[in-house]
This record gives structure tokens, C-alpha cells and sequence, in this order.
């Protein structure tokens, strides 16, 4: 698994995924002749290939597109239950008018601040016990300064993707940042893709997109006016180099076909998240920031302040905020410095 990427291992990627994404637009299609339906809910492993999701919702095949934030065997549980609800037992389906009844995706376990406190000390970790807006301000003012930010909020996410309240943040317009977080923090391939987490009131400044995707779950160009064309030396760069070429002005977050997987942040399903990238915006101009899981390279997600508290000492993320509690990696003990790089089984 860590052998050199060679063009045929790129070629068999690439035709993979193109076969994927023809099967799901003929599949889409179908389904709308037959059907007539005006929506379609997707889900399945296949669900989670954010770009052939893309790709079917700019075939205006259907006027919406849904899919389960947690779509593989995890997200079928759900369905199951909601068929035994609706299907056999005559339960009536419930609609809000607005949102999907999904809350986020924002389902598993939190913390309050005394408890975070509580269990940050038992750990020995030193850190300051803000206000909420003081938290708020500091945060956005630690990633204006390009730092890597561990972030927990609230209860943890339902599914395979972290959408703001287990993640690792930073500023998507710095050019390094997609290397830094992938080889310091993640300790994976340089080229890893992260995600744009952006206001929802803002999408369509960044990309070619004017729908919801909360769960990270649709891919979309980046609007023209804020790609950068390459030189004609950068084109005749190969492989990884190529990729590493900014392409935007938001490069921590912009693929090389000038695309991102969009993560909308709303006010009405995670408020500390969208205070975040509000506070951000005002004092950078920006509202997107890097999105990706909280954790290292083959270690689950973060769920507990123990769990962040680990990841944070082992890997090289400079601010650390749990609910409230803000934490330093310069005031920290450096003989409770944990060496995460080769702690887990590589994915």
C-alpha cells in the first residue's frame, strides 16, 4: 500500500470512477422514466462518491437530490427502522418544511463544559476556560494565523464524514495548508483532498452551486473568477507535483480539475460551527475554512475530550478547543507528548 504512485495507478482510479459515474447518471435516468419522480434519495456506498453525486445533480435529471449522511451499512439501519415505522406499522412520515429531519447528522454523544474540564484535567492538560463568544473569537483568530485546529462541539456526527463538530479546521486560502495537515497532522499522502466548509449563505461566491449539501456529500466547480490558470511550466509538471500547483484562492480545498467537496454550514443545525466561520469572514474577508476528520491516518473519529486530547498530543495540531476549554500545544507538559505517526494500521 505505500508504493510509489505510478500513471497506471492513476489511469485505473480514473477509469474506475468514470465507469462508476456513468453507471449512476444511466441508473438516475432510468429511474426517472420509469418513476416521474422529481427527487431522489440515494444511498449505499456508492452514495458516498461525492463526485458522481455532483455529476447526476448537474444533469438536472431531478430538481433535488438527497443522500443519507451515513449511507453505507450504518445509514441502512436507519432505513430499516423508518420502513418497520412507516411501511408495516402505518406511522405517518413527518415533514418540517425545510431541513431534512436528520438534525445534521449531529446524533452521537456530547459533553457540557464541567464535564470537559473535568475529564481535561484528570489528563493533565492545561488549558483556559473561555466565554463562548471569547472561544469563538480566539478560534478564528488561531486559524487566521494558519493554525491547525482540533475542534469539538456538541454531539458528535451520525456517519463517515465530520462536518463541524469533530474536526480538524484551517485556512483554506494558505497554499500549504493541504500538505501541512496531510503530512504533520494526518500523516498521510501529501495529496489527500480536504474539503471546503463554507456559510451556506455564501456557497455561490466559492462554487458553481446553489442547493444544501450538509453532509459533505457533493462536489462542484470552483466559480471562475477565483481559479488561477497554470503556466506552461505547471503544465508540464506529472503526478503529484502537478497537484500540488494552487489552482484558486482557496488552494487547501480546490482539486485539480478546479472542483471541491462542499460541506454547507447552517445556522439552524450547528451554530458554534457557523459562529466559527462568521467570525472568520470578519476578519479575513473568507468564509470557508478546511474541513476533515478528527483523527490520524487509520484511527476512528474522535468522540470524547480524551479521545481530542490523545489525537492533539500526538500529532502535530497546534490548538486544541473542546466546548469551551481552549488548549495550546506550546502550554502543554512535553512528557505527555504521545507519538501518533505510526500508532495505527494504515487504511
Amino acid at each position: 500500500p505505500e508504493q510509489m504512485l505510478t500513471q497506471e495507478h492513476m489511469d485505473l482510479a480514473a477509469s474506475v470512477q468514470a465507469v462508476t459515474e456513468e453507471i449512476v447518471i444511466r441508473l438516475g435516468k432510468s429511474v426517472k422514466k420509469e418513476t416521474g419522480a422529481k427527487n431522489i434519495c440515494l444511498a449505499g456506498g456508492v452514495a458516498l462518491n461525492c463526485v458522481a453525486n455532483g455529476k447526476l445533480l448537474r444533469e438536472n435529471v431531478f430538481d433535488g437530490i438527497w443522500v443519507q449522511p451515513a449511507a453505507g451499512d450504518a445509514g441502512g439501519a436507519v432505513g430499516a427502522a423508518y420502513a418497520a415505522y412507516h411501511g408495516f406499522l402505518g406511522q405517518p412520515r413527518k415533514l418540517n418544511g425545510h431541513m431534512d429531519g436528520m438534525a445534521g447528522s449531529y446524533l452521537g454523544p456530547d459533553f457540557n463544559d464541567d464535564e470537559i474540564a473535568e475529564r481535561l484535567t484528570a489528563v493533565g492538560a492545561k488549558f483556559t476556560r473561555l466565554t463562548r463568544e471569547q472561544m469563538i473569537d480566539q478560534t478564528a483568530q488561531a486559524l487566521a494565523d494558519e493554525k491547525a485546529v482540533g475542534w469539538m462541539q456538541g454531539r458528535m456526527e451520525f456517519g463517515p464524514r465530520s462536518l463541524g463538530a469533530r474536526s480538524i479546521l484551517g485556512d483554506a486560502r494558505s497554499p500549504s495548508m493541504q500538505k501541512t495537515l496531510n503530512l504533520k497532522v494526518k500523516y498521510r499522502e501529501s495529496f489527500r483532498p480536504f474539503a471546503p466548509a463554507v456559510l451556506r449563505e455564501d456557497v455561490d461566491k466559492y462554487f458553481e452551486f446553489k442547493t444544501d449539501s450538509p453532509y459533505m456529500l457533493m462536489v462542484a466547480p470552483v466559480v471562475e473568477d477565483r481559479r488561477r490558470k497554470m503556466t506552461a511550466d505547471e503544465e508540464k509538471l506529472f503526478g503529484i507535483d502537478k497537484l500540488n500547483v494552487p489552482r484558486s484562492d482557496i488552494p487547501a480545498v480546490t482539486h485539480i480539475d478546479y472542483s471541491g467537496r462542499i460541506q454547507t454550514v447552517h445556522e439552524e443545525t450547528n451554530k458554534p460551527f457557523h459562529d466559527l466561520i462568521a467570525s472568520f469572514k470578519a476578519k479575513t474577508g473568507s468564509s470557508v475554512l478546511v474541513n476533515t476528520s478528527f483523527n490520524v491516518r487509520g484511527e476512528p473519529i474522535v468522540c470524547t475530550p480524551e479521545d481530542a486530547w490523545r489525537c492533539f498530543m500526538g500529532s502535530e495540531i497546534e490548538v486544541l478547543v473542546v466546548g469551551n476549554c481552549l488548549l495550546r500545544k506550546e502550554d502543554q507538559d512535553p512528557a505527555l507528548k504521545l507519538d501518533y505517526k505510526n500508532a495505527f494500521e494504515l487504511d
